[in-house]
């Protein structure tokens, strides 16, 4: 295991910057995931480290020591893309041996190290098998097991998962963690699906333009975005423009639709006075109902404009005065329809809020 670290790191294809003065420590061990839409500079970070792109400036750091200018089959890294990149014409078992013959392994050891990481994927007896044989979800695990084989340093992984159908996709991430934790080798994940970085990750990294707008534990990122970009990308937000109008014990915030209410300091960290501020609602925490609110929550009335019917869950889209919300809610029996009139029910201590 090593920890990687990035100073300042900036890289320019000609007048274009890639990525604008990226810094980031990943601990030993951890599982990190770099999240953010196409071209937000997520994969160019992730080369960067495995060597096959040249930093413009900053320095790139694996256990502590400087590898700018360290070749990538030096850097002993372990790499799984998304096309896999398996050999066709090798068996299971020569992919992946491939890399423990460049790496000085004795070759009386390679057989058992192979068989050992093809356990550890859970296909101890496709060895003698050839990649057109298997199934896309058993060739992801062979590219796993390809890259963990040689004991890497560190683990790099450019959405591996985006190839699979959804069903596929769950369960291979639920096992691509398991093994991760039970090598412990440290990981660097690239993807823009926000339910594989909030299910898989230690911390998230997330990523807009070049720039890191984030970087925190799942929950912290999800339920305290730093942005109204980290709030719209990681899950369904409204966003409404509103006032604080003092701080204290909480934020007291003064929003369209719900009025005052005041949250937790710890959900506006970044609000430091009064003046315009932005109220983040997650669409999970709008709570659509027949009834009045409860004790502790804020009730509006409002009017089911669209139903999104989704199984287990629902999203409507709703108008409550001028404005337009959107809600996901699990139902029991059959979901609100589209003209209902419903109580929105929102509790304060469930918002966030962003400096206007």
């Amino acid at each position: 295991m090593s920890s990687v670290t990035l100073n300042n790191i900036v890289k320019r294809f000609g007048n274009f910057t890639a990525v604008h003065q990226s810094s980031l420590e990943i601990p030993e061990g951890a599982f990190i995931t770099l999240l953010g839409p196409s071209g937000c500079g997520k994969t160019t970070n992730l080369r960067m480290i495995a060597g096959l792109l040249d930093p413009s400036e900053g320095e790139i750091l694996i256990g502590g020591k400087r590898v700018n200018d360290v070749p990538i089959h030096k850097r002993n890294l372990g790499l799984v893309f998304q096309n896999y990149a398996l050999f066709p014409h090798k068996t299971v078992a020569e992919n992946v041996a491939f890399g423990l013959k460049y790496r000085d392994v004795p070759t009386e050891e390679i057989p058992k190290r192979v068989q050992d990481a093809l356990d550890l994927v859970q296909l101890p007896n496709v060895g003698d098998r050839y990649p057109k044989e298997l199934s896309g979800g058993q060739q992801q695990r062979i590219a796993l097991a390809r890259a963990i084989v040689i004991e890497p340093d560190v683990l790099l992984l450019d959405e591996p998962l985006s190839a699979l159908d959804a069903n596929l996709r769950e369960d291979m991430r639920v096992e691509l963690k398991r093994i991760q934790e039970r090598i412990g080798v440290t990981t660097v994940f690239v993807t823009h699906d926000q339910s594989e970085a909030l299910a898989m990750s230690d911390q998230i990294v997330v990523m807009s333009e070049g720039r890191v707008e984030q970087v925190g534990a799942p929950e912290e990122v999800y339920n305290t975005p730093a942005s109204e970009f980290v709030a719209n990308f990681l899950g369904a937000s409204n966003i409404l423009e509103s006032r604080c109008t003092g701080t204290g014990d909480g934020v007291a915030i003064d929003a369209p639709i719900f009025g005052q209410m005041t949250i937790p300091a710890e959900k506006a960290p970044r609000i430091t006075g009064e003046g315009p501020a932005k109220l983040v609602v997650r669409a999970e925490k709008l709570q659509l109902s027949d009834q009045p609110a409860p004790d502790g929550s804020v009730s509006v009335p409002a009017t089911v404009e669209t139903v999104d019917y989704q199984g287990q869950a629902v999203r409507y889209f709703v108008r409550a005065g001028d404005t337009q919300l959107q809600a996901i809610n699990m139902i029991d029996g059959h979901p609100f329809a589209e003209g209902a009139e419903v109580h929105l029910h929102l509790r304060p201590q469930d918002c966030a809020a962003l400096p206007g």
